[in-house]
């Protein structure tokens, strides 16, 4: 059933038929990630607006019922004790994985609360958990912002 769903989800937002500015769906994983993971909660409504790109009324009913299944399957996972989070990351043809986007959707998330991220981030005991994240995150140059090589970013 995921893998069916996460197929129509992905087939939606690739299409011509979806906005233009709509997230594909590793950005979307991230954005989900980072809204579950969230010091503030974020009303479906605002979210959804942001991961569509478009105005909600006029979106196709399935869609928005497959993104709001799979955002509770996410919650669902991240709440399991002893469970590790299961991103959707691309690869390239030689099989390296891409988690830029999942990060750049994961950022998009923190966008929303960024006083609250911010306080979450410099804290000793959590400040750990955002530097996976920032370090797939680039200036316009296409540096890393943490200023890891390129080479080394799968490490």
């Amino acid at each position: 059933m995921t893998e069916d769903r996460l197929d129509r989800i992905d087939d939606y937002l690739s299409s011509d038929d979806s906005p233009e500015n709509s997230m594909s769906l590793s950005d979307l994983d991230g954005f989900i990630h980072g809204l579950l993971c969230s010091p503030e909660p974020v009303p479906a409504i605002v979210w959804l607006s942001i991961a569509l790109g478009d105005d909600l009324g006029i979106m196709p009913a399935e869609v928005i019922n497959d993104i709001t299944d799979q955002y509770m399957e996410v919650a669902l996972g991240l709440s399991r004790p002893n469970t590790s989070p299961e991103p959707i990351f691309w690869e390239d043809t030689k099989g390296n994985v891409i988690a830029m986007d999942w990060c750049e959707g994961f950022m998009e998330a923190v966008k929303l609360a960024p006083e609250t991220w911010l306080q979450l981030s410099n804290s000793c005991e959590h400040s750990h958990l955002m530097a996976p994240i920032v370090a797939h995150m680039f200036d316009v140059q296409g540096n890393s912002l943490l200023s890891i090589p390129n080479d080394r970013l799968n490490e």
